[in-house]
């Protein structure tokens, strides 16, 4: 038997399998949104195939410590999609760090469901869970990793190609291929978290540029751990990492940035606030950075104002809620290809979003 796949950080993956993760997904979109539309006489007779039901009669178990509303309703309504029955199991559910370890939990849900979707704390927590678990684990969201909202991420830019790039033709399209995208400047203003440690395994790998600030504070400088392994893939030399904000930004054709305070991390809010101050991204910040004219932001959301003003995130250049629509397609492509098909490679199956 094949041993069990796990996806801990987008790190485990080669970016040719990125793109293929993110090729599917927008495949099983495709396929999925004309299911969902409000139905009429002519969708009757309409010839609309089914997306892939790799998961029919199989159950997912999300284990949640966290609050979440996009990774949970994602995960939710994409099982429902691939055929499956989603368990949710909030830290109030379960004996998951009260009276049973990681290590027996992983086994006991691994012998009853398919698949394992942790949203946790620190990351050794679902590391654990991976090592003794029988069925894949997939990372929802630990203290340094957030491999799915990365996969949106990146299938959000391919859509928007056409921003990028005036040669590029939108529209919809039945079977319309993942668009092309050129290099980018990827910018990053914020603290160093999970979501920026998925962009820089991720981004450079793929032929973009990536620029972070940060405060220079060492609690907001990159885990040991993390940059190891961007080190060991090579993506360092792609990357620019200072503590203003204004250079961080120049030439800059995405903008993103995150909370500054995590769950966890309530009590520090008064410090953090005063050390991200002039990190807030905004119109004038990113004119005075010398962003490209055309620039546009990306936010994992919840977003306060003090990370984006209401000018930038409401506006034109916000790409925020396709992105956040785009958890739900990217989650579906991982739950089909790792927890249906045990295939993140591409080497057992072809990419097939109806099989």
């Amino acid at each position: 038997m094949s041993p069990v796949p796990h996806l801990m950080s987008m790190a485990d993956l080669t970016g040719p399998q990125i793109l293929r993760m993110v090729s599917h997904a927008h495949a099983l979109k495709q396929v999925s949104l004309p299911w969902l539309a409000p139905q009429s006489r002519n969708q009757k007779n309409a010839r609309l195939r089914m997306p892939s039901q790799s998961l029919f009669n199989k159950s997912i178990a999300l284990i949640f410590s966290k609050r979440s509303t996009r990774t949970r309703v994602s995960a939710e309504t994409a099982t429902v999609l691939l055929g499956g029955r989603a368990l949710f199991l909030g830290r109030e559910d379960i004996q998951l760090g009260v009276n049973e370890s990681p290590r027996d939990t992983a086994r006991v849900l691994g012998g009853m469901c398919q698949g394992i979707f942790a949203r946790v704390g620190d990351h050794e927590e679902i590391e654990e869970l991976a090592k003794y678990s029988p069925v894949p684990v997939l990372n929802a969201l630990s203290s340094l990793w957030h491999p799915t909202q990365i996969l949106a991420d990146v299938l959000t830019l391919h859509e928007h190609a056409h921003l990028f790039d005036p040669t590029q033709i939108p529209g919809p399209g039945a079977n319309k291929p993942l668009p092309s995208l050129r290099p980018l400047t990827v910018a990053y203003v914020g603290d160093s978290a999970n979501v920026l440690h998925d962009m820089l395994v991720t981004y450079p790998r793929l032929g973009h540029k990536l620029r972070v600030a940060s405060p220079p504070q060492p609690a907001y400088q990159c885990p040991k751990a993390v940059w190891d392994r961007v080190t060991e893939l090579g993506c360092d030399k792609d990357i620019w990492w200072g503590s203003d904000p204004r250079e961080a930004v120049k030439g800059a054709d995405v903008v993103v940035t995150d909370t500054w305070i995590s769950m966890g991390q309530e009590a520090e809010k008064e410090q953090r606030l005063k050390d991200f101050a002039g990190y807030q991204v905004t119109e004038a910040l990113c004119r005075e950075g010398g962003a490209n004219p055309n620039w546009k932001l990306l936010h994992c959301l919840p977003r306060k104002k003090d990370e984006v003003d209401d000018e930038v995130f409401y506006g034109p250049r916000s790409l925020v809620f396709p992105e956040a629509d785009n958890r739900k397609w990217t989650i579906m492509a991982a739950f089909d290809l790792l927890f249906g098909k045990w295939d993140l490679t591409g080497e057992q199956s072809a990419d097939n979003a109806t099989r």
